[in-house]
């Protein structure tokens, strides 16, 4: 697939799964393990800007990586790293993305506007 644009929604996602998570202090975050949710951060790419997010622990040791606002390009095979402040809590890779944006809202499109012929199924109130 080649998207049309450098900023093509096809490109942006906001929800990934990890493989097992190494964690720096051989365990999951105290937070995570407790509420099986986390808000930290994480990137994907060396030297890119931090991406808030919320981690949601798998039984396996996953992680479901909901972004609070899409990134581009995000790929299956690159590493995504986790921080809470300047501390770096861990790393998994990148097995599973959602669908993009783009897939999203043509969804999103086809659910809002009912065709014509559904229109005229629909009786007025009496």
């Amino acid at each position: 697939f080649k998207a049309p644009s450098r900023d093509h929604p096809a490109l942006y996602r906001d929800l990934l799964r990890t493989n097992r998570v190494h964690w720096i202090a051989e365990e999951p975050p105290a937070e995570l393990v407790r509420e099986k949710m986390m808000e930290c951060h994480f990137r994907f790419r060396h030297q890119m800007a931090l991406v808030p997010c919320v981690l949601t622990l798998n039984q396996d040791g996953s992680v479901w990586v909901t972004l609070v606002k899409p990134a581009r390009a995000i790929t299956p095979g690159q590493f995504a790293v986790f921080y809470k402040g300047d501390e770096c809590l861990g790393s998994g890779k990148i097995l599973r993305i959602g669908p993009s944006v783009y897939t999203l809202q043509q969804g999103k499109n086809r659910e809002e506007t009912p065709k014509k012929e559904e229109i005229d199924k629909i009786e007025p109130a009496t």
